[in-house]
């Protein structure tokens, strides 16, 4: 009797727990899809256009309006700061530079890359107006300001490394992009690895030249999540990078708008939002293998540096990292 009053106990306990496990799981239209998450957190940033439009138009509020998903937008002032969100679970959404989001996930940041916002010369070497300075080699001994795990700092170390010096024949001043900018203007530093539209206003307002350019040492803009977001909502990551590339097709359509959204947004004028648009391509948004072969042959750069653990596979951190099945018709 003993026996099967425990085992009757242990059964109602059991559905007790089912029940209220019920009652707390989040209810969904549709037994297969994923639940939502409280709140969409998504960052906006100078150095993607995309993101301002977005932020302008309110596409992403609209798109998740009837799920009563409200939509948060969170400034990055830079990649490293986007890549310190996303390890902090602060935001879901996060751009950067492609580079430095390699190196942050190398770093152990459990990133996911899921669409590519732009191709973009944001990244070059700029010294005062009236400097001695005219060449990558003239910079050794000098102060350059520049903000580490950003792209800037990744084009210092590959010109520095082009023109046959290391990081150690330089000083770094460790400064974010705005704050580079004002300590060139104000000849704090001898030179200054920025990145627009901070470079494109120095060139204009202050009259800053440019040093050293290189396209080929700009990585892409990267849109990425969290492995966790993209494994626990995966059709909510679908429906953001569905909407960027319909604000990508129109920003295509529509440059003159987008220039005057951009200047409005950032707070720049608009022959400086000219200027920048003028180094952006976004005439393709899907990661392949001419873009991905790219960014293996630039990884060296952070095994070079020491900015990585010396047995990281580098090649393969890079195809764990960028996953373009969320792109509409992948």
């Amino acid at each position: 009797m003993k026996i099967r009053v425990r085992i009757l106990s242990k059964h109602i306990v059991r559905v007790f727990c089912l029940i209220c496990l019920h009652l707390v799981m989040p209810v969904t239209s549709d037994l297969g899809a994923s639940p939502l998450p409280a709140e969409l957190r998504i960052d906006y940033a100078d150095y993607n256009q995309l993101s301002l439009v977005l932020k302008k138009l309110g596409w992403l509020e609209k798109e998740f309006e009837a799920d009563k998903l409200p939509v948060r937008w969170v400034f990055s002032g830079g990649s490293n700061l986007a890549l310190k969100n996303l390890r902090d679970n602060s935001v879901d959404f996060g751009s950067s530079s492609g580079l430095s989001a390699v190196w942050s996930k190398a770093n152990g940041n459990p990133l996911r890359t899921v669409y590519m916002f732009s191709r973009s010369e944001w990244a070059m070497l700029l010294v005062p107006r009236d400097s001695r300075i005219n060449s990558v080699p003239d910079l050794k001994g000098e102060k350059i300001a520049a903000t580490p795990g950003t792209d800037p700092f990744f084009f210092l170390l590959r010109a520095l490394h082009e023109a046959g010096l290391q990081k150690s024949d330089v000083v770094i001043v460790p400064l974010q992009h705005v704050k580079g900018g004002i300590a060139l203007n104000r000849e704090q530093v001898d030179a200054w690895a920025g990145c627009d539209p901070y470079c494109a206003s120095s060139q204009l307002e202050k009259g800053n030249r440019v040093i050293y350019r290189n396209p080929r040492f700009n990585s892409y803009g990267f849109l990425n999540t969290s492995e966790r977001f993209a494994a626990s909502y995966p059709e909510v990551v679908s429906r953001v990078v569905k909407v960027y590339e319909m604000v990508r097709r129109w920003a295509i359509r529509h440059p003159d708008e987008l220039e005057l959204i951009y200047a409005d947004e950032s707070r720049i004028s608009l022959p400086v939002a000219q200027l920048v648009m003028s180094r952006v391509d976004m005439s393709k948004s899907i990661t392949g293998i001419s873009e991905l072969k790219s960014l293996k042959d630039a990884a060296h750069v952070l095994s070079d540096a020491n900015l990585v653990k010396k047995e990281t596979d580098m090649n393969k951190v890079i195809d764990e990292l960028v996953d373009p099945g969320f792109i509409p018709g992948k």
